[in-house]
């Protein structure tokens, strides 16, 4: 518990810059369009005349109040139905009444944006925030990967236990490894994380993966290993002790150097 480090986040970790420069490209021709509204005094005939123009750059204004259309958020409208953020693009009006209930329209009509291509890489940073956790979890992929390296450690990655027809005591779920090392004697399947906060989620990974571990290690010629680190854990311990002696293979980021000159043994 002593050796949990706080984070693993580099600098890079926070803010994926390329994946936003991507996202803003795609659609920065419709914004720049749509920059026409900013400014308007009679904003509703602007709308329509743009809409005359060109129905198609609508679509992308979900955005503009950091929704996006895959997440398929609704609204209550004055009547009291629902209705998909968007349908509203789907006919003029529809647009207006987004705008307006919104309160766009008074950001356009007094400019408190002026340019909305860069507005709009305001808010796709703000949306990126939400894609840090998965960035964790690959950080750490990351992390265990270059200590193979460094190591010598021949490894493959995100390997599915499809392919070991000897694992079928798992199920019909396919199950993917974050690593996979193979010795001499043994096949080592592995799951790494890293958890900077507490929560449920910790106390279900190590429920499941104590489940998991005895189904793997009965199964002759394999075994299996999790690499684990954060402060996180702190919040979860007794979970942590129970999975600790639950399964044999348990280690963090200053802990792995036993399992490199484990299988180093082997050969």
């Amino acid at each position: 518990m002593s050796q949990l480090k706080e984070t693993n986040a580099t600098l890079d970790f926070y803010c994926d810059f390329k994946k936003i420069n991507s996202n803003v490209d795609a659609i920065s021709m419709k914004l720049n369009q749509l920059n026409y509204l900013i400014g308007q005094e009679d904003l509703d005939g602007a709308i329509r005349r743009l809409w005359n123009e060109n129905p198609k750059v609508f679509n992308v204004m979900d955005v503009l109040i950091a929704v996006r259309t895959a997440d398929n958020k609704k609204a209550i409208l004055s009547d009291g139905s629902i209705k998909l953020i968007s349908n509203f693009f789907d006919d003029v009006e529809g647009v207006i009444e987004f705008i307006h209930g919104t309160g766009l329209d008074e950001v356009f009509k007094n400019k408190q944006v002026k340019n909305l291509v860069d507005y709009v890489f305001g808010v796709e940073t703000g949306l990126d925030t939400n894609a840090r956790k998965n960035r964790s979890g690959h950080l750490m992929e990351g992390q265990v990967a270059s200590i193979f390296d460094k190591a010598g450690v021949e490894y493959r990655q995100e390997v599915y236990s499809t392919e070991y027809p000897e694992l079928s005591v798992l199920g019909e779920d396919k199950k993917r490894f974050d690593f996979v090392v193979k010795t001499k004697g043994c096949t080592y399947l592995m799951e790494v994380n890293f958890y900077s906060g507490g929560g449920s989620k910790l106390n279900e990974v190590a429920r499941a993966y104590s489940e998991l571990s005895p189904k793997i290690n009965d199964v002759e010629g394999y075994e299996f290993v999790w690499i684990t680190d954060g402060i996180g854990w702190k919040s979860a311990r007794n979970k942590l002790e129970e999975a600790f002696y639950a399964i044999p293979n348990v280690y963090n980021l200053t802990t792995i150097q036993e399992f490199i000159n484990k299988i180093r043994k082997e050969g």
